[in-house]
């Protein structure tokens, strides 16, 4: 048998949502160990002075497993 955690995490990329979200899981990967899924909780952008995308932002639930 085995328990997993889940942990929120934020991520956020200049040219799309599929980059925030990967950006987020390989970060995820660097602190955490054995990372099975992500779930995106919410997406959000941030826009400039011209009303132009500044940012992509993605809110992220990640699951991993935890050693025995």
């Amino acid at each position: 048998m085995s328990i997993a955690r889940v942990t929120e995490i934020k991520a956020s990329s200049s040219e799309s949502f599929d980059a925030a979200m990967r950006e987020g899981v390989a970060r995820a990967q660097k602190t955490l160990k054995n990372v099975k899924s992500a779930w995106i909780q919410n997406e959000e952008i941030l826009l400039d002075s011209k009303g132009n995308i500044a940012e992509y932002r993605v809110q992220m639930k990640v699951t991993f497993v935890l050693e025995k």
